[in-house]
């Protein structure tokens, strides 16, 4: 059964789920190569939720469309990835606190109060961080490095975590700046110094963990750095992740740093929205190595 078909009008309908089952899916464009319906039905499998997941290709200007016939057909919920967590964001009618905070969304609920956003990419890579690599934010000195959509996400929940300071640094200081500006009250609560701005303000010291938050892997570009950054200690964590270790993986082992990317954050964020959805915490451990053997096998 496909997910999507055309009706005598030429709009797009989307089918509803097999009876007895919730609807579900990931809503991006492309979306061919996302593996969040993996993940999800092995989640399903584990925790007995009766769900059925898919891919959900939106026209660039279509997303509210798409959604409300998804939302016409029955649909729960929806994973949403690039170009439309802003779009998400400007759809849901409820915010949690890190969506709000964030300005995207990633995932969509849909209840009897409407469309609820969330976002989960935070949550993901704290818990990959904390709970996978075993290294704890609490009282560390992190580094992150770009200020984009992905890095906002990042902020809230890793001050959540209680860390002694949280350097953002990017290109352009003024996104940087913007950022410290809108997380300084909740770096007052969590006691944290926030510092940032061009790539200039790094210490000349070795972080606990370095996060790189900006796209540079995907055209094999390092992000602007300072050496002195990594070291024995450090924790070099990129959010993208390949077949390959990133060119930022391979300079920062080159310097002495322990190295991560983020395919343990795309597996923790997924967790995080079925809990969302379904109030039931999968063992994401097991899909995580699943998914590692997979890309290993890739290689």
């Amino acid at each position: 059964m496909s997910a999507a078909a055309s009706n005598p009008a030429g709009e797009a309908s989307i089918e509803p789920a097999a009876p007895g089952y919730d609807l579900y899916a990931v809503i991006g464009n492309p979306i061919a190569h996302s593996k969040s319906p993996l993940i999800h039905s092995r989640f399903a499998e584990q925790t007995g939720e009766r769900i059925e997941y898919r891919r959900l290709l939106a026209p660039v200007d279509g997303f509210g469309d798409t959604v409300r016939a998804f939302m016409a057909a029955g649909g729960k919920g929806l994973n949403v990835t690039v170009p439309f967590k802003l779009e998400a964001h400007a759809l849901a009618a409820r915010l949690s606190p890190r969506a709000a905070a964030a300005g995207a969304v990633n995932t969509l609920r849909f209840d009897a109060e409407g469309i609820f956003g969330d976002n989960t990419d935070g949550v993901g890579l704290v818990a990959d961080i904390e709970r996978n690599l075993g290294v704890s934010l609490a009282g560390a000195r992190v580094l992150l490095l770009g200020a984009g959509g992905a890095a906002r996400g990042a902020v809230l929940p890793i001050l959540e975590r209680g860390p002694q300071r949280v350097t953002i640094v990017n290109r352009t200081a003024q996104k940087a700046e913007a950022l410290l500006a809108q997380f300084a009250s909740a770096a007052r609560e969590a006691r944290c110094v926030l510092s940032g701005g061009a790539p200039a303000a790094i210490d000349p010291a070795a972080y606990d963990v370095v996060i790189n938050a900006t796209a540079g892997s995907l055209a094999a570009a390092l992000p602007e750095c300072d050496d002195r950054a990594f070291g024995p200690g450090t924790l070099a964590y990129d959010m993208m992740y390949g077949a390959q270790p990133t060119v930022f993986m391979q300079h920062a082992q080159s310097l002495g740093a322990t190295v991560s990317d983020g395919l343990g954050m795309l597996v923790e964020q997924a967790a995080e929205s079925f809990w969302v959805w379904r109030g039931v915490r999968p063992d994401s451990a097991r899909v995580l190595a699943e998914l590692r053997a997979m890309l290993a096998a890739s290689a």
